[in-house]
This record gives structure tokens, sequence and C-alpha cells, in this order.
């Protein structure tokens, strides 16, 4: 197996993963994780979808964040309202991160394990640790939607919602 193929399945599973947590809060997409608050379900999706797009269009191909217009709601460091007027609905975000998903894979399609290696033009400096190379904008997609899948575990808890093993 190439690592190009292997970053695509890990991608796939940890999405997967993610997604089926994040589908069960589809009817209560606002309700956050403690009484503190912390990221709801709603803004998660559109956070994921955000930072794949700055991630791949936007560092690796230099080209806009199709998640640009809702840029501002999902970015890192953006804090989740629980005021649903806010937001685009639960499905269209979820439309808008298959969309954002679909257009990484055929990405991926084109590219050889040396590709990896390249930077990522559209990174900038602050960021290179994470996102500088093509292999490390691609990784982060198979991390960035684990890290949130405990918060979805967490919102599923604070519901009383029986856990999930996926």
């Amino acid at each position: 197996m190439s690592t190009v193929q292997f970053i695509r399945d890990s991608m796939e599973a940890s999405r997967r993963y993610t997604m089926h947590l994040l589908s069960d809060l589809r009817d209560t997409p606002l309700v956050q994780p403690t009484v503190n608050g912390g990221n709801h379900a709603l803004w998660i999706v559109g956070h994921l979808a955000t930072v794949e797009g700055m991630a791949i269009q936007g560092f690796m191909l230099n080209k806009p964040n199709p998640m640009a217009a809702h840029e501002h709601l999902f970015r890192m460091g953006s804090t989740p309202s629980t005021d649903p007027t806010m937001y685009p609905g639960f499905d269209q975000l979820v439309k808008m991160y298959d969309d954002i998903r679909t257009q990484t894979y055929a990405l991926l399609d084109t590219l050889t394990d040396a590709d990896l290696a390249k930077t990522a033009p559209g990174c900038p400096e602050q960021f290179a640790n994470w996102f500088g190379t093509y292999e490390k904008c691609l990784r982060s997609q198979v991390l960035h939607p684990l890290m949130h899948s405990g918060q979805a575990a967490d919102i599923r808890l604070a519901l009383g919602k029986e856990r999930l093993m996926v």
C-alpha cells in the first residue's frame, strides 16, 4: 500500500467515526458538552469543513477556502454560540464538509508518495509545524476529526445517550 493510500484510508476512517457520533446529534446540534459551554455538534461540523478547506485548498493549493463565507464562525479560536440564527443548518454544513472532502479525495488521486514532501505554498509561517508540507496538511485531516470526536462523545453523554462503539 502506498503512503497516499494509507492517508486516504485513515482520513476516511477518522471521518466515518466522527461523523457517526455527530450524526446522532442532528436533532440537538447546539447542545454543549459541559455546563460551562464547549463545542457543539453544529460548530464541530462547520469547523472540520473550514479547517479542511484551509489546509487543503488554502495551504496546499494556495486557493481560497471554500468555507470563506463562514470562516469567521468556525475558524480556529472562534467561540461557539448557541444562537441558531448564526449558523447554516446541520445538513447544509455536512454537505459542505462532504463537498470539501470530495475535493480532497480528488486531489489525493493525483498525488504520489514523493509529492507528500512538497512544501505547502499557501501555509503561513506560524502554521508550518502543523501544515508546512503536503504530508502535514493531509495528516491533519486524519487527526483533526478524531480530536473532535471526543467532544461529540461528551455531548452525547451530556444528553444521556448511550455510548456508541463504531
